[in-house]
């Protein structure tokens, strides 16, 4: 059993938003709902009436009727609440008073908040919608922006929708062509794109990559400029930021159908082009109800501050915190700038829930912050919330030690394919050491073995058996949905595969280890990398590492363990004995790798995650160009590195395979 290291009091369970939602049921359904538990198995048991109880309890404006709740096509052709039309951004915008806080925009370095009302988010977004819809734009066009995580994404994402259009964002610290390669898809009409960003006390400039993108964006119609870093005259041709909100415009949202796209979220792309995951206004409406009111349990009045930048999918679920009245602190730089930054503005703003990367948490520990000893008032926060990768135990612990001891740690599990969770804790739920809290309501997953029977207490493979509002209405240029189908449902027809390994362990927790096209199977029993990252990455003499399983000629196999030093440590028989010892101790044997190899840089896909899979590839053998797009990768150097290592190491062993 995992430790537990926190345990909800009767007294903050009983005015969550959880429970109130749940004595609303219990009269609704003329039946007790205890706890989250008993919601789940009813949520799943009928589906149906699940989803139609949040449409009710959070009164989902459709302005015209549904005729049937889901269709009864399997996944993923299923539809839901046909003949419905709604519009995702008017639910974002209905509550709030006038004068109460939306948008908190804070800048690295300590720089003063900008603060926007409610009012003024309204007068905004109505202001560019009218914009728009003079500029041509009509509902289906593709509006594409290159901004950072600031007030202009917020408006700018809300008005596209307002109109009907469907919106697409790449963070400007993605170069033009991994950016290229995303917007290019779309045929977009209209570019929204700042000149620059805040790194690391910089003022990194972006003129040239937008100039870029207006060259190899052929159907754009319209480029609108973002002043945000320099100051300089717009741009030939360009209309500024400033003409968007100029003309006063009434609130106007497009009724669309419940599955019309409203964003393209993209995938990592480290193999080829980017897939293009179009979600819908309803089901995204929906999930975000779902998230923001009953699992983050955000009220009027209440901050979110999620650490994200504007290519990463936790944006586009942050941004639904408007749902409930509740303000997004909007931060826009390093979460390092100055070492703990972060921490200092959850204080300084005066945040309830965060949601951020479990790695800014381990490097916030590495570099032996604590915000507790630096006297930080984060008695407000009450609820954080983790994604991205599994949280490391140690993480956990350092959370409780130098953050609060009176917490909700949420590490989640879901992503950019839902825009949402499938796994995650709840108000009833205890904090235990490395493990996810439960399955969130609405969501029928399990852990299934090789031949599709769950499996509990042992590592399977993490699927989903019902359909979810939430899942994607297609991917772009894929209308026969061959590649959709491919992508997710290709092992179980009808059935969701995610591609990570978990447990379902007996008490209601998940681990979760890490993707399963990236298995390690060592003398027929399957390891996962997340635990290898789980006891190395909290190491203070290691910066990262990767680990990587090779199978060899005559039924041999190598584990390898790539690591990058941390500054000033030196790569020796000391260290690696340390390694070794380590993962034989607080993992098993079979842990300990076959060989330790020092890494100048571990590279990851733009938004942060390990390339485990393209260098297992390398290290088999395939070129360079096959198994990675360098666009999307974060240190290209790097990754030709291990294409170097894989030719020198492991050429001739892999050509006895060829023969």
């Amino acid at each position: 059993m995992a430790e537990t290291l926190w345990s909800p009091s009767a007294v903050r369970i009983e005015k969550s938003a959880l429970r109130a939602f749940l004595d609303w049921l219990e009269i609704r359904e003329g039946r007790p709902f205890d706890d989250h538990d008993a919601l789940w198995a009813w949520s799943v048991e009928d589906l149906d009436r699940f989803w139609l109880s949040v449409v009710d309890y959070f009164g989902v404006a459709f302005s015209t009727a549904w005729t049937q709740v889901r269709t009864g096509d399997p996944m993923p052709r299923t539809r839901w609440f046909t003949g419905a039309r709604l519009n995702w951004a008017q639910h974002l915008l209905r509550k709030g008073a006038p004068d109460a806080v939306a948008l908190v925009c804070v800048q690295e370095g300590g720089h003063p908040a900008r603060e926007i009302t409610f009012g003024e988010l309204r007068l905004a977004v109505a202001a560019a919608a009218g914009w728009l819809r003079r500029a041509g734009v009509r509902p289906g066009d593709r509006v594409a922006a290159y901004l950072p995580n600031t007030e202009h994404a917020a408006i700018a994402c809300l008005a596209t929708a307002s109109v009907g259009a469907v919106w697409a964002c790449c963070s400007p610290d993605f170069g033009a062509e991994g950016t290229i390669g995303r917007l290019a898809q779309l045929d977009p009409t209209v570019l929204i794109a700042a000149d620059g960003y805040h790194w690391n006390g910089k003022d990194v400039d972006r003129s040239d990559v937008v100039a870029r993108l207006r060259a190899e964006l052929p159907t754009l119609r319209h480029f609108v400029h973002v002043p945000y870093v320099f100051d300089r005259p717009p741009p030939d041709g360009s209309t500024p930021w400033e003409e968007l909100l100029a003309r006063q415009e009434p609130p106007d949202f497009e009724q669309v159908e419940f599955s019309h796209p409203l964003w393209v979220l993209f995938s990592s792309g480290t193999t080829g082009l980017p897939k293009g995951l179009v979600h819908g206004h309803g089901g995204i409406t929906l999930e975000g109800l779902k998230w923001s009111g009953l699992y983050a349990g955000l009220r009027p009045g209440e901050r979110i501050f999620t650490y994200t930048s504007t290519g990463w999918a936790l944006w586009n679920i942050q941004i639904n915190a408007l749902m409930q009245g509740a303000s997004l602190v909007l931060y826009e730089g390093s979460p390092g700038y100055p070492a703990g930054a972060i921490w200092e503005v959850a204080a300084r703003t005066g945040t309830q829930v965060m949601l951020l990367g479990a790695a800014v948490i381990t490097a916030t520990a590495n570099a032996g912050i604590s915000p507790r000893q630096q006297g930080l008032d984060l008695g407000r926060l009450r609820h954080l919330l983790v994604s991205g990768s599994a949280l490391p135990s140690a993480g956990y612990l350092w959370v409780m030690e130098h953050v609060s001891a009176d917490l909700r740690i949420d590490s989640t599990s879901g992503g950019t394919d839902i825009s949402g969770s499938f796994v995650g804790a709840n108000e009833y739920s205890p904090v235990r050491v490395g493990r996810i809290g439960g399955i969130l309501a609405g969501v029928d997953c399990a852990s299934w073995d090789e031949n599709g029977e769950p499996v509990i207490d042992s590592v399977g493979d993490l699927v989903v058996t019902q359909p979810m509002p939430a899942m994607p209405v297609y991917l772009w240029n894929d209308p026969d949905g061959v590649r959709y189908t491919e992508s997710y449902f290709e092992t179980w027809p009808g059935v969701w595969r995610h591609g990570d390994w978990v447990t379902m362990h007996s008490d209601g927790s998940i681990s979760v280890h890490g993707r399963s096209d990236a298995t390690l199977n060592r003398q027929g029993v399957r390891l996962g990398s997340a635990d290898f990252y789980d006891v190395l990455d909290t190491m203070p003499e290691i910066s990262e590492t990767l680990v990587v399983g090779l199978d060899l000629p005559d039924d041999g196999y190598w584990l390898g363990l790539f690591v990058v030093p941390a500054p000033g440590e030196a790569f020796d028989d000391l260290l690696k004995n340390k390694i070794t010892a380590t993962l034989r101790t607080r993992l098993t044997a079979r842990h300990v790798p076959d060989e330790i190899v020092e890494a100048p840089a571990v590279p990851h896909t733009l938004t942060g995650k390990r390339l485990e899979v393209p260098i297992k590839k390398l290290l088999a053998g395939q070129p360079l160009e096959k198994v990675a797009n360098i666009a999307s990768v974060d240190d290209p150097d790097a990754l030709r590195w291990y294409a170097r290592f894989a030719a020198d190491r492991f050429a001739a062993d892999l050509s006895e395979t060829a023969d």
